[in-house]
């Protein structure tokens, strides 16, 4: 999320530049996943800015932001840790795996079953979605997403989860305020650091395991 139109517009061209550029630089199929998510993030910025062009409500726009956000992220983030590791960390990584299986069709049907809403507050936007037991839910989403990057052992991923921690917590603080939203350099940061750490990956002699120089 951003603070206008625009913002959310370039943000979301200059991320998915950096999806692309991920993307070709994939060397191992179980890779594309996480090389992928920057495209996945400058297209949920690029929604956002329709939502601000519509001035929030809840049409399509709002719709897939949520779509985006809620269970497609946890998912995304946890299935593309677990096939990017090493074989030897894979089963510690099936937990937050399981979290996002356990979220995301929850969230999913509060989507499809409920309104989803977004308004305009200053310069942030602020979505209204009507979930049961909203602790619980946090917790998995928290651990499908953050906690599947702190349970990688590749030293990026770890500082990508640490700063995305890190990040999301002031992230909110700033938002909570209405002063301004800045969701969109978290998100710009996070696809930084992808990008280098597909680019540092090394496929091992015969393929069997990436390795880092």
């Amino acid at each position: 999320m951003c603070w206008s139109v625009s913002a959310d517009l370039w943000a979301g061209l200059g991320i998915g530049a950096v999806g692309v550029a991920s993307v070709v630089s994939v060397r191992r199929p179980g890779d594309a996943p996480l090389a992928a998510l920057p495209l996945l993030l400058g297209a949920h910025q690029i929604v956002e800015a329709a939502v601000w062009h519509a001035g929030g409500g809840t049409g399509p726009a709002t719709l897939a932001w949520a779509v985006i956000a809620l269970p497609l992220l946890p998912l995304w983030v946890s299935l593309g840790v677990l096939t990017a590791a090493h074989r030897a960390d894979r089963p510690r990584l099936l937990v937050p795996l399981a979290a996002g299986l356990a979220t995301a069709p929850v969230l999913a049907y509060r989507i499809a079953t409920r309104p989803v809403s977004a308004e305009i507050r200053g310069h942030t936007l602020g979505y209204a979605v009507d979930l049961p037991y909203a602790p619980l839910v946090l917790i998995g989403y928290l651990l499908a997403t953050v906690g599947a990057l702190l349970l990688a052992r590749d030293r990026l991923l770890r500082l990508l989860g640490v700063l995305t921690g890190l990040g999301a917590a002031f992230c909110v603080l700033l938002w909570r305020t209405e002063f301004v939203s800045t969701w969109c350099a978290l998100a710009a940061v996070a696809s930084l650091l992808l990008l280098g750490w597909i680019r540092g990956r090394r496929p091992a002699v015969g393929g069997s395991e990436p390795v880092r120089p």
